[in-house]
């Protein structure tokens, strides 16, 4: 093997990746000597000390990687910057990749919902945000930029459609099952389903998304396994160990996304997103789910939360300020007309402007997907 000094890194394709997220990909960068100037996030190199100690590292930045001492001394001198993993934290603020349910619900089954990571990382921030500790506020920051991170890659082609609406949707009732049905039409149809990733409407949409792959009788005996445990109150650990019985009865399910947030830490996530970007900073998830859902948003009906994400998604739309509008469904008239009158001031802002063609109020659920391909034709007619 040549001495460090005397090998050159292999040359580095324009547009290649630079980030390395796997013990995969690591082995595999590492094999052709392309580690120079490369980004390892939260990979466990204990056992690479061998290629850490022959490889040329300058410029590359290794974030939450456990190595051995000399090899961490190796690299160090080589030229890269070494982050070391925090001791202590329940949660990884350097990880690479996007979380899974059985990520964030590690433990249940033994110790129920309190012994589960996701619990432990809101306890942690529940502390940590009391004392204004300006570490603590650094940590969730870098956690919460390596999701977004995360999230960009995971969703690079992919047609998103944001669904929004009520964390208190209980399972069993009918709005619940047309949510799910919701969620099952527009993946069939091509679309990546993301949500806020917590429950009512957001565990139903993730759920019909979950669904979409197997036959239409899958939902339906769903539906009727969840109707047990019809809400996360008083019982996480029920409600969450009911989707993971769906999950073990059908694993073939579908992909989605969900986006929830230990700031309200009372609203656990969901199991039937895929992949689940968890932030601690409500602002950044809130701005970042409606950013990414470039193909249009859904609004089941929903509180003050539901009422704010419309607003979110239609200023950008006004101004145009993400580009050319894209499409908002609104689904019950009564509720966003009556109870919540949002839609006369949808309409009031978007009169004359782009969005005007790119707004719609249906009554069903089930009108909603034909909508949402209505408002997509005519942008890009318009667009």
């Amino acid at each position: 093997m040549q001495p460090t000094s005397e090998r050159t890194s292999a040359p580095r394709l324009p547009g290649e990746d630079r980030e390395i997220e796997t013990l995969a990909e690591f082995d595999d960068v590492s094999g052709r000597g392309a580690l120079a100037g490369c980004r390892v996030q939260a990979v466990d190199l204990t056992e690479r000390t061998a290629a850490l100690l022959a490889a040329d590292v300058a410029g590359a930045v290794f974030l939450g990687c456990p190595m051995r001492e000399d090899a961490a001394a190796k690299v160090r001198a080589g030229g890269a910057l070494v982050f070391p993993p925090v001791p202590g934290l329940p949660f990884n603020p350097y990880r690479g990749l996007l979380y899974s349910p059985d990520d964030l619900f590690a433990g249940l089954a033994d110790g129920g919902y309190e012994a589960t990571p996701d619990a432990h990382a809101y306890a942690w921030f529940q502390r940590t945000k009391a004392d204004g500790d300006v570490f603590s506020s650094m940590l969730r920051a870098i956690h919460d930029d390596s999701i977004s991170d995360a999230l960009d890659e995971h969703l690079v082609g992919a047609r998103v459609v944001g669904v929004m609406g009520g964390h208190a949707m209980a399972r069993g009732t009918d709005s619940y099952a047309g949510a799910a049905r919701l969620g099952r039409a527009l993946a069939r149809a091509g679309f990546t389903v993301a949500t806020g990733g917590g429950p009512g409407a957001m565990e139903a949409a993730n759920l019909g998304a979950y669904a979409a792959p197997l036959d239409d009788e899958m939902l339906d005996d769903a539906l009727e396994l969840l109707a047990k445990a019809p809400s996360f109150t008083p019982s996480v650990t029920d409600w969450a160990q009911a989707a993971f019985t769906v999950r073990e009865r059908w694993p073939a399910g579908g992909s989605s996304v969900g986006i929830p947030t230990w700031f309200y830490g009372h609203e656990p996530p969901n199991a039937f997103a895929s992949h689940l970007g968890k932030y601690f900073a409500n602002a950044t998830r809130e701005d970042g789910l409606l950013a990414r859902s470039n193909a249009g948003v859904v609004f089941l009906p929903g509180a003050a939360g539901t009422v704010q994400e419309v607003f979110d998604n239609a200023t950008p739309n006004y101004y145009e300020s993400r580009g050319e509008p894209t499409p908002m469904v609104l689904v019950d008239h009564t509720h966003w007309t009556e109870h919540l009158p949002v839609w006369p001031l949808l309409q009031s802002l978007a009169r004359d402007r782009s969005m005007e063609s790119r707004i719609a109020l249906v009554d069903r659920v089930e009108d909603a997907p034909a909508a949402l391909r209505r408002l997509g034709a005519v942008s890009k007619v318009t667009g």
